[in-house]
């Protein structure tokens, strides 16, 4: 192994993103060497660059739905051994907090995400907390495993854990990107029905079915409440996901819920929607839930769920650049170029 390797660099005070050799890391206590296979450009780590999330540090390696194998372990790892595949986990908790000390570390309230207060995966090699991987089956590809770093095991959390989605519920996805395409996947899997996309765009509508919504709507059609209303028994949604934070998306979701329903929002943005009235609100007792992230223990059940053959990821890696190329992967991304569901870098 050499002394250096090649990783991009976010400098905070330019937004400048480069290409450049760094050292390569020395794992800690407890921590491992993974030689990077895959790593996903994530809406995130755009808006990390253009300075929606306030930058934590000064420079930073981005890059946080990693997959690829150990290539060292650091002093007191057990359980693992170099050469294995591995995933590695987008956060790690504080262990300083009240939660943490009380052993509550899934609860941490101040969680490091990875790629933001420490670097990421946009490297040839990156250190990860050995309590924070998880092993990739044999028969799963290292490209589909990146994504479930992210941009599976979120939507994951937001049906299993937040929207807490039960057989025969009726589901609305508002923007089927890289987050709302495995919404859908997820949704139909743990048995809502029926499940709806909505989006702008023909060939992402297309592209939904085919993932298993089972119906298709654009967003801007006139007639989308009488058309939701049509397929639900003219009751509304048990439960919508916005996976894009738009003020309209977000408030077009809340108006299509029936009685008690549950909004997921799941997409960030800087504007602000409103519920409307609280009198309304209140009377029809709909409720709206916030999402970030997901548990590590996830990202291990979703490995076995594709492994299993029960969870369809074929369709969802877009594209593949190199490490050299990543300023065309994130332009492409930023300009939603072909509508991909996730471009993977591979340094």
């Amino acid at each position: 192994m050499t002394a250096t390797m090649r990783a991009e660099r976010f400098y905070a005070d330019t937004k400048k993103v480069v290409v450049e050799d760094v050292p390569v890391p020395e794992p800690g206590h407890g921590e491992v060497l993974v030689k990077v296979e895959f790593c996903g450009i994530c809406h995130s780590d755009l808006s990390l660059i253009n300075g929606t999330f306030p930058a934590q540090v000064p420079v930073v390696t981005q890059g946080h739905e990693a997959s690829g194998v150990i290539a060292k372990l650091g002093p007191g790892v057990t359980g693992w051994s170099e050469g294995d595949r591995v995933i590695v986990a987008a956060g790690r908790p504080c262990m300083s907090c009240p939660n943490c000390l009380r052993g509550d570390i899934g609860n941490c309230l101040r969680i490091q995400l990875m790629a933001f207060a420490y670097d990421g995966a946009w490297a040839e090699y990156t250190v990860a907390q050995a309590v924070g991987l998880t092993r990739v089956p044999d028969n799963v590809p290292l490209e589909q495993a990146a994504i479930l770093a992210d941009a599976v095991s979120t939507p994951y959390g937001a049906v299993v854990r937040t929207g807490k989605v039960g057989i025969g519920e009726s589901v609305g996805v508002w923007g089927v990107g890289g987050v709302g395409t495995h919404i859908v996947q997820l949704s139909r899997l743990v048995g809502a029905a029926p499940v709806i996309a909505v989006d702008i765009k023909p060939e992402v509508l297309e592209r939904a079915l085919a993932v298993g919504a089972d119906y298709a709507f654009d967003a801007r059609d006139e007639d989308l409440a009488d058309k939701i209303a049509g397929v639900t028994g003219g009751r509304g949604l048990d439960v919508a996901f916005d996976a894009v934070g738009l003020a309209s998306t977000f408030e077009q979701a809340l108006d299509r819920l029936t009685v008690g329903g549950r909004l997921v929002a799941v997409g960030m943005s800087a504007e602000s929607p409103t519920v409307g009235p609280t009198s309304m609100f209140g009377l029809t007792q709909k409720q709206v839930l916030g999402h970030l992230g997901y548990q590590n223990v996830d990202i291990a059940t979703l490995a076995t769920l594709v492994s299993l053959g029960r969870l369809d990821l074929s369709r969802s890696i877009s594209e593949i650049v190199s490490l050299e190329d990543i300023a065309a992967g994130i332009d492409k991304l930023e300009r939603q170029e072909g509508s991909p569901i996730r471009i993977l870098v591979r340094p």
